[in-house]
């Protein structure tokens, strides 16, 4: 469900996966992440093996009417504290959110998916 916003001049529609796809631009920033987890495995092997990048690998977005969560799953780079790495993450989600769109996100709930050691393709 995409996200509305309302103001005088009219309202603004923006699209989950356009959120996502900031989201996913916005996170990769983050020291510590080595990756995006893939949560649609179908859709994300497909952009994959097509050869396209999708920025919006690992983020789920719920928009209802009321509230706005977010859906990270990630991978780590090894040695780096994962309570740490988490609370950026949020902290940048939080801000891109609110600069880029105008929006607060409810929740951010991040899953780590796996580490990535020095060395490993």
């Amino acid at each position: 469900m995409p996200t509305v916003t309302v103001n005088e001049m009219g309202k603004i529609v923006i699209a989950d996966e356009v959120i996502a796809t900031a989201t996913g631009i916005a996170a990769l920033d983050c020291y510590g992440l080595a990756d995006m987890a893939p949560r649609k495995v179908m859709r994300d092997s497909l952009s994959g093996f097509l050869g396209r990048e999708n920025p919006a690998r690992g983020v789920d977005i719920t928009s209802l009417p009321d509230r706005l969560e977010v859906e990270l799953s990630i991978v780590v780079s090894y040695g780096t504290r994962i309570p740490e790495v988490a609370e950026n993450l949020r902290e940048k989600i939080r801000y891109t959110l609110q600069d880029t769109f105008g929006i607060q996100a409810d929740k951010i709930n991040i899953h780590v998916q796996g580490v990535k050691v020095p060395g490993e393709r």
